[in-house]
């Protein structure tokens, strides 16, 4: 902004033309008597205007309108949470604490850790156990003293593998599949840990091999998901009091919040959460590691 200003002179001449006559006039005493006086402290306070019964509900109701249409807005912008489906609880993987929370837990055998990697780079590799679910169930058969677990659903052979390693010398590993080809690619891994000679590969129906097992500490369900209830009650049936049942994938990627019109996967995980919530045969635990891992311990 630029301000019009007069030169010094002509300041100077405007207070001279001013200033009164006589020997002892001040230039500011004019001006003193030009202006009334200042009115006092009390004066200038006033009291704040009260607001009528009417007026103060008028104002809330604005402000509760305002906040309505502000709500409404980022609602649009930012959906509810049931519209965005959650496909995991935990950080993700590579997350720094979620890194370093490995870093400081996992003991992974080498050849264990070589077969995850193998796995991961197949075709639904991302859908096998993951290494704290693995490291989880085997400390847990290893607490029960377990020496026979039961593994549906082999894929590369990488939870046998990990029961296996926790499982005494004397220990065995029956194990379920109907695709012959992952578990061939698992096959030297096990054997370069030395436990080739505990798992035992049965390649037919899980359904099938279980009329036929005979008794575990033990057992880890991670097959189809259609026949997950019959596997569970099976599994039970088959396990000792006091042994582990695992049941992996029981939060389906999400999607047993909302399952879609005729996903029969997902209302089976549904109805088997369900079933084994209100089981009084077993103490569950409900654990958010991987994409969901249920642990019965059989009474």
């Amino acid at each position: 902004m630029m301000l019009h200003t007069a030169s010094c002179g002509q300041c100077r001449d405007q207070v001279e033309q001013e200033r009164p006559e006589g020997p002892s006039a001040d230039p500011v005493a004019p001006a003193l008597g030009t202006y009334p006086p200042l009115p006092s402290a009390n004066a200038m306070i006033q009291p704040m205007p009260r607001l009528s019964v009417p007026a103060a509900l008028a104002l809330g109701s604005a402000a509760l309108g305002a906040a309505f249409a502000t709500g409404l807005f980022l609602g649009r912008w930012h959906p509810p949470w049931q519209s965005r489906r959650e496909k995991r609880l935990l950080p993700p993987e590579d997350s720094p604490l979620w890194q370093y929370l490995l870093s400081r837990s996992l003991r992974e055998h080498p050849a264990l850790r070589s077969l995850r990697l193998l796995t991961l780079e197949q075709p639904q590799g991302d859908s096998m156990m993951t290494c704290e679910q693995a490291q989880l169930l085997a400390n847990l058969a290893r607490l029960i003293k377990a020496k026979k677990a039961l593994d549906l659903g082999t894929f590369t052979g990488y939870s046998a593998l990990a029961l296996a390693l926790a499982l005494p010398p004397t220990g065995h590993v029956v194990t379920c599949e109907v695709n012959p080809g992952p578990p061939e690619l698992g096959r030297p891994l096990w054997r370069q840990a030395e436990e080739e000679h505990k798992i035992d590969l049965r390649l037919k129906p899980a359904l099938d091999t279980l009329g036929e097992a005979g008794t575990f500490d033990m057992a880890v369900v991670d097959a189809d998901k259609e026949n997950c209830t019959a596997y569970y009650e099976r599994c039970l049936r088959l396990l000792r009091p006091g042994g582990v049942l695992a049941v992996l994938s029981v939060l389906w990627r999400g999607k047993v919040l909302q399952p879609k019109p005729g996903d029969l996967e997902t209302e089976c995980v549904r109805n088997l959460n369900e079933r084994i919530l209100r089981d009084a045969r077993v103490h569950i635990s409900l654990l958010p590691l991987g994409d969901g891992l249920t642990l019965a311990f059989k009474i």
